[in-house]
C-alpha cells in the first residue's frame, strides 16, 4: 500500500509540474514559396507573445517560450535571404536569429500568429514571413513593419511595491513640447530604439519593436503631458478603451462569443459609474467599429486609441480585454502596466486588488508588459484582462449581466481608490 501511495503521489507531482510548465517551442521550420518569400514557423505548446527586431544584418524573432530539448541550435536554410537560422535559448524566452545575405527594404517582413487547430492537430504557431528585395509580398495581409499582438513578458507577477509615490501633478518627458530642441528629440528616439532591442532576463519585458520610419508616418496626437493622480474622482478626465472591435473580434469563445462585445459592454458600465461620481469619461469606441478605420495596420489602430487619451489630456487610460489560452483550465484576472511614470504600477495594483479580492477566480497578479497602448501614451495606463474566454466556466460568467456589472464596479472602485 505504501508503495502504491508513493507512486500515486509521484504521478500527481509530475502532473502538477506539467500543468505549471511554461509554453515550450517544439519545432522551428522554414520554407520558401515561388516568390522567394522565406517563411519561418515556430511551433509552441501554448499561446505565446513575440517580437521582431533588426540587429545589424540579423533579423531576430523573439518568442516568449522555452526552447524544447528536441529543437536544434541551428538549421540550414536554402534561400536568397539566408543560409541558416540559429535558435538561441535565453532561459525564459527563445530567439530565432536569421543572418541575412541581403539588406531588407522597409516593410519587408511580417509576423503573425496562427491559433491552435484541434481539427488538424496543428499547434499554436508564430510565423515570420521575410520578402527579398526583388519580390513582392502576397502572403498574410499587406506587408507592414511588425507590431506584435502580444508582448513578450515574464510569467511571474510583479511584486507589490508599497513605496510608489503619489504625485498630484506630473509633467512627463514626452516629445509633445513643440519648443523642444529637434536634435535632442532625434537623439532620444535613436537611444530608445537601441534600448528596445535588449531582452530582459528577469521580471521585465522584451521590448516590442516598432520601426521608427513606421511610427513617423502615423497621425500622432500629443496632449499637454500633465495628469492628476490624487484629489478624488470629481473632475478627473479618464479614457476607457474597449479592446478590439469592428473587423477585429479579439478572442472567440467555444460558442462564438467575441471578446470585442464583452469588452464594450463592460466598458460602458464603467463609464456610467465613473460619471456618476463626477469624472469626465471618454471612450475610444462606443460601438462595434475599428477606431482608426477599416484595413488599418496594427500600429495605426493602436495609435488611434492612444490618440483619444492624448486628445483629451486624460489623467488616466484604462484598456479592457478578455484573455484566452489553449489550456482550457487557465483562468483569472490580471492587470498589465508599463513603468513609464511613478503611477502606472500603483494604478494597476489598485484595480487588480479590487478584482482579486471579490471574485472566486484565480488572481494572476499585476504584470509588467509592453502593450502598445500602455507604453506609448503619456499618462498612467493599464490593460486589464478580465478572465479567460477559453475557460468554459468563465465564458459562461462573462456573458451574464451579473459578471459584467460586478467587474465594471470593481474596476471603477480601483480607479476611485487610486485618486483617493
Amino acid at each position: 500500500m505504501r508503495k502504491i501511495f508513493l507512486l500515486t503521489l509521484l504521478a500527481c507531482c509530475m502532473l502538477l509540474g506539467a500543468v505549471a510548465q511554461a509554453a515550450q517551442i517544439t519545432d522551428v521550420k522554414w520554407g520558401v514559396n515561388k516568390a522567394d518569400v522565406l517563411r519561418i514557423v515556430v511551433d509552441v505548446t501554448d499561446t505565446a507573445g513575440y517580437a521582431v527586431d533588426m540587429e545589424g544584418d540579423t533579423l531576430n524573432l523573439t518568442v516568449n517560450a522555452d526552447k524544447g530539448a528536441q529543437v536544434p541550435h541551428s538549421k540550414a536554410v536554402k534561400s536568397s535571404l539566408a543560409d541558416s537560422l540559429k535558435i538561441v535559448d535565453k532561459g525564459s524566452y527563445t530567439v530565432v536569429r536569421v543572418p541575412l545575405k541581403q539588406r531588407l527594404l522597409e516593410k519587408s517582413y511580417k509576423a503573425f500568429v496562427l491559433r491552435k487547430d484541434p481539427a488538424t492537430g496543428r499547434p499554436f504557431r508564430v510565423v515570420l514571413d521575410v520578402t527579398p528585395r526583388q519580390a513582392s509580398y502576397s502572403g498574410y495581409g499587406a506587408a507592414t513593419t511588425v507590431v506584435s499582438n502580444r508582448p513578450v513578458v515574464s510569467n511571474r507577477p510583479t511584486k507589490n511595491n508599497s513605496s510608489i509615490k503619489k504625485n498630484t501633478v506630473i509633467k512627463t518627458s514626452t516629445a509633445a513640447d513643440k519648443k523642444a530642441d529637434k536634435k535632442k528629440s532625434s537623439s532620444k528616439k535613436k537611444n530608445d530604439n537601441k534600448k528596445n532591442t535588449a531582452a530582459a532576463k528577469t521580471e521585465t519585458t522584451v521590448s516590442k519593436p516598432v520601426n521608427k520610419s513606421d511610427t513617423d508616418k502615423l497621425a500622432l496626437i500629443k496632449g499637454n503631458g500633465r495628469f492628476r493622480t490624487s484629489g478624488g474622482l470629481d473632475g478627473k478626465i479618464i479614457t476607457l478603451d474597449a479592446g478590439h472591435g469592428g473587423s477585429d473580434p479579439g478572442a472567440i469563445g467555444s460558442d462564438g462569443t467575441k471578446e470585442k462585445n464583452i469588452t464594450l459592454a463592460i466598458t460602458k458600465i464603467v463609464k456610467e459609474i465613473l460619471e456618476d461620481k463626477g469624472a469626465k469619461v471618454y471612450m475610444t469606441r462606443t460601438t462595434d467599429v475599428d477606431v482608426f478605420g477599416p484595413n488599418a495596420s496594427d500600429a495605426e489602430e493602436l495609435q488611434a486609441r492612444v490618440n483619444v487619451g492624448e486628445k483629451y489630456n486624460s489623467d488616466m487610460f484604462v484598456s479592457l480585454h478578455i484573455n484566452s489560452s489553449v489550456n482550457k483550465n487557465v483562468g483569472g484576472f490580471s492587470t498589465y502596466y508599463y513603468p513609464k511614470t511613478d503611477n502606472d504600477l500603483r494604478l494597476a495594483q489598485n484595480i487588480q486588488n479590487k478584482l482579486a479580492a471579490n471574485f472566486g477566480v484565480d488572481d494572476l497578479g499585476v504584470r509588467q508588459a509592453n502593450f502598445y497602448v500602455i507604453k506609448r501614451i503619456s499618462m498612467p495606463a493599464v490593460l486589464v484582462e478580465m478572465c479567460f474566454i477559453s475557460n468554459e466556466k468563465e465564458l459562461t460568467l462573462m456573458k451574464g449581466q451579473w459578471f459584467q456589472k460586478k467587474t465594471a464596479r470593481l474596476i471603477a472602485e480601483g480607479i476611485e481608490k487610486y485618486f483617493a
